[in-house]
């Protein structure tokens, strides 16, 4: 398999707001100076010829996704618990985010803009909460005012059935599937068995309805000393996850020390984790089995050495036709943005500049540009053809 091969850099943290200068698309804001920083902008050379890198805001304190609302605002998380919005060349904090645990790895993660939101204004975030043992990977709900302030009618609709101490492995990741219910990656919260124990959400993927009702065709519904929400299971710690182009959910998870994995995903299925794996722990010694064992799906494409995936996106082609139905992956320890394509799917190209500082969230915008959250930079960025 293709190993990364760029070092690690230093980390840049920007103590002020700033909005780039250059247009950032109709479709979504008109954007102007915050501060008295100047614009930003760079240009990567890549497969489809030039791309244009704009800087939209820095500042940012560890930020973790970004999402697009209909009428052109961004809305942000940082991890410590603050929803930003971006609108009109103005930045604003919402009021009303519930208390989170702000653990480690946790605190306000994943946001979910679905498609009707134009009608209902609701949003789903991934979050982790303050529970009895510890701390859990929950789903929250809520409204969004009309006057784009607030969080109104804030209601947690799942969450991790037990949680545990220790801030590791929230997984996290929310997507809206082609009906409407919802998929949730949840790590094994650095207690490896208990993702083999279907007992236990850990180390799965769920699937909710949209009031966190468990919908009666999950593949463990009806089984004995099995948790009904669980859709696939046998995950280390999935933080990205994305609907290929004929709707099905692809998920890319942290390995050890190596075997960082991309998966599609089977309802019912058992991933592996950690009776194989194509990593190592920590410490050097084998985990499980081996790479392959009777009953465990194998991964799709596989790292070694581990890049650290975050954010993942399966880009549609909408500015870039060569791009169309290839997955794109943020790398937290390398500081790039893979792009794979193929069957057997394989790492074809990574995308590298002083932009691209531990890249946490990836998403594709809706008129076609790609915009990446950078924790090194503590930055915004926005994709365009040069």
């Amino acid at each position: 398999m293709k190993n990364a091969s760029f070092a690690d850099r230093t980390a840049i943290r920007e103590d002020r707001w700033a909005l780039s200068a250059r247009a950032v698309g109709a479709a979504l804001f008109a954007a102007a100076s915050l501060a008295t920083g100047a614009a930003h902008s760079d240009t990567l050379q890549s497969s489809v010829g030039a791309v244009q890198v704009d800087r939209v805001a820095s500042g940012l304190d560890e930020p973790w996704a970004v999402g697009f609302l209909p009428d052109g605002s961004i809305l942000v998380t940082e991890r410590d618990g603050r929803l930003l919005r971006f609108e009109d060349g103005r930045s604003s904090e919402i009021a009303g985010v519930p208390s989170v645990a702000d653990v480690g790895q946790g605190g306000l993660l994943d946001l979910l803009v679905p498609r009707d939101f134009a009608e209902s204004r609701e949003l789903f975030f991934t979050y982790a909460k303050p529970q009895r043992k510890g701390e859990g990977t929950a789903v929250l709900r809520a409204r969004l005012s009309d006057d784009g302030s607030t969080l109104e009618g804030t209601e947690t609709i799942f969450e991790l059935t037990e949680g545990s101490s220790g801030g590791y492995h929230f997984g996290s990741r929310i997507v809206e599937a082609t009906d409407g219910t919802l998929f949730l990656t949840i790590g094994d919260r650095g207690d490896q068995p208990s993702a083999q124990d279907l007992r236990r959400e850990n180390g799965s993927v769920v699937r909710i309805a949209r009031d966190g009702s468990i919908p009666p065709d999950n593949p463990l519904v009806g089984q004995p000393d099995a948790k009904p929400a669980i859709w696939s299971f046998g995950h280390r710690n999935p933080q990205g996850a994305a609907l290929d182009l004929d709707g099905n959910l692809v998920t890319v998870e942290h390995g050890a020390r190596g075997g960082d994995e991309i998966n599609r995903i089977t309802p019912g299925a058992n991933y592996g984790w950690p009776l194989i794996s194509y990593g190592r722990h920590y410490s050097g010694q084998p985990i499980g089995v081996g790479t392959k064992a009777p009953g465990l799906e194998q991964p799709a494409f596989y790292w070694d050495p581990s890049m650290a995936p975050s954010g993942m996106m399966i880009y549609s082609g909408k500015l870039w036709p060569d791009w169309r139905g290839d997955i794109f992956v943020g790398s937290l320890k390398f500081d790039y943005i893979a792009r794979l394509e193929g069957d057997p799917l394989d790492e074809v190209e990574q995308l590298a500049s002083d932009d691209t500082l531990r890249v946490r969230d990836i998403r594709e915008a809706p008129d076609g540009t790609i915009w990446f959250l950078s924790v090194g930079n503590g930055a915004l960025y926005r994709m365009s053809p040069g």
